[in-house]
């Protein structure tokens, strides 16, 4: 029989995601297991990689959930508000995991040396794809007009990028006022809306 589970997965990965945080990437997997009052060998029974514990820690799969939910709704409701929603789902998916994301870039910008971006997928592709696709379909129903839906996939994905990496990476200036997500989103598509829709 079995020995029961001393610790739980949620447990493991919390210990695990403290010292990714506070030691980048280069955190030793006995020092995560230190942390977590567990073996090595308990890690690895459980995440077979320090790659696949550092991305399920960092909630790494977790980020994405958005473009299912907009793909979802070709056809239904308002076309702005659609993409209202997704842009503002995106935006805090993002500002949740743009933090642990530091720790993956620490090792570097090369998918070549740095195993974990290779393993990402390129997640800003994923983005723009599904937006991209979303206006196709949409375009094909007629509730959007015929555009180029790549393009304009990229001008939402890069407005969004930009959002994040200024009001959620960069300390706010001294006399600069933030923006809301929701300020910065309908003013997006108070520019983009005229030139899609029908």
């Amino acid at each position: 029989m079995a020995r029961p589970r001393t610790i739980t997965d949620e447990r493991l990965l919390e210990a695990a995601r403290e010292v990714f945080l506070e030691q980048g990437v280069s955190a030793t997997t006995s020092a995560i297991a230190r942390r977590a009052e567990v073996s090595e060998g308990t890690l690895f029974k459980r995440f077979t990689t320090k790659e696949e514990l550092f991305e399920a820690a960092m909630g790494l799969h977790d980020y994405g959930l958005w473009r299912a939910e907009l793909l979802a709704q070709v056809g239904q409701g308002e076309v702005r508000r659609n993409l209202e929603r997704a842009a503002l789902a995106q935006i805090a998916e993002a500002k949740r995991l743009f933090p642990h994301l530091t720790a993956v870039f620490a090792r570097g910008y090369s998918p070549e040396h740095n195993p974990l971006l290779r393993r990402l997928d390129d997640p800003v592709r994923h983005d723009a794809d599904a937006i991209a696709r979303y206006l196709r379909e949409e375009t094909a129903l007629g509730r959007v007009r015929p555009h180029d839906a790549d393009v304009a996939a990229l001008g939402v994905v890069g407005a969004t990028g930009q959002y994040i990496h200024r009001e959620h990476l960069l300390p706010c200036e001294p006399g600069r006022e933030a923006i809301d997500a929701g300020r910065f989103v309908r003013g997006l598509f108070d520019l983009l809306w005229p030139g899609l829709r029908p």
